[in-house]
């Protein structure tokens, strides 16, 4: 995360390809060699796209998806698409999503300026109640909410078959909404309102606030796996389950103890992330 003035746009491209570098440095080097990138509207920009497909070189294969505003021109192409054109999306499990249909709209328009060799997916759902007021004259008149996704990818290889196909490539892009369960996790870890009135400080405060984040999501996928309703919990529910723990740390035969109180109903997920963590090796 970054932390900007209140009035930085949201657009900024060199912003975004700053953060993008250090998320990218932070991987390890035996997972640098196929990447895969997922950004929403905010992230396509002429400037950030070009920058992505620089990113590829011999030795490192990226991969990207990104949503793509829609204006006039692109309803005007979405509407040459023929009803043939339109096929079933699919959910993240492999099921057919009845309410959702992708077609390609790559070759139908061309947007000056914008690199060549992109391909552009089109995504039509029944619109709810609540997106009444945002729809464009077009969208009431056809009945449908549109969603347009580009991407440079033409198939991912024998590794990941059926990876040219349009419902795949959008059920890609949408596995991208995980990023909105963290966003909401870190607001619930303290970034939801900053403390200070100094701009370092609330940097450090926000630094902190990762730091946490980062670990409960560890504690998570590492350690609470086995527990259904706490590998998926909220901040404050791990807090009252699991951080807070009605518990005596004791030593006796300089042997430290955990007394656990025996009325609280959650010591076997705490004894067992416990031995499931202490079981990791440590990194070479």
């Amino acid at each position: 995360m970054m932390l900007r003035p209140g009035n930085a746009g949201s657009n900024t491209a060199s912003e975004h390809i700053m953060v993008l570098g250090d998320a990218l440095a932070q991987l390890p080097r035996c997972f640098g060699r196929r990447i895969l990138i997922r950004l929403d509207g905010a992230g396509a920009s002429h400037t950030l796209i070009e920058h992505l497909l620089s990113l590829s070189t011999a030795r490192r294969k990226v991969a990207f998806t990104s949503g793509f505003t829609i204006t006039a021109t692109e309803e005007a192409a979405i509407a040459d698409l023929p009803e043939h054109a339109w096929t079933s999306a699919i959910e993240q499990d492999g099921s057919i999503d009845p309410v959702a249909q992708v077609a390609e709209l790559t070759g139908l328009w061309r947007r000056t300026g914008w690199p060549e060799g992109l391909r552009y997916i089109a995504r039509r759902v029944k619109p709810a109640r609540r997106h009444a007021k945002k729809l464009t004259e077009f969208k009431k008149a056809t009945g449908w909410r549109y969603q347009l996704v580009v991407t440079n990818i033409k198939d991912l290889g024998r590794s990941v078959p059926g990876s040219h196909h349009v419902y795949f490539l959008d059920t890609l892009h949408r596995q991208h909404a995980v990023v909105e369960d963290r966003v909401r996790t870190e607001k619930a870890t303290s970034i939801r309102n900053l403390p200070f009135h100094g701009y370092a400080r609330n940097q450090a405060w926000l630094l902190a606030a990762n730091l946490a984040s980062d670990l409960l999501a560890y504690l998570q996928l590492l350690g609470l796996q086995g527990e259904a309703e706490l590998a998926l919990a909220e901040p404050e529910t791990l807090r009252t389950l699991i951080l807070h723990i009605p518990a005596r740390l004791v030593t006796h035969a300089r042997t430290r103890i955990l007394k656990i109180e025996q009325t609280w109903p959650w010591p076997t997920a705490v004894i067992e992330a416990w031995h499931r963590l202490g079981a990791i090796p440590a990194p070479a």
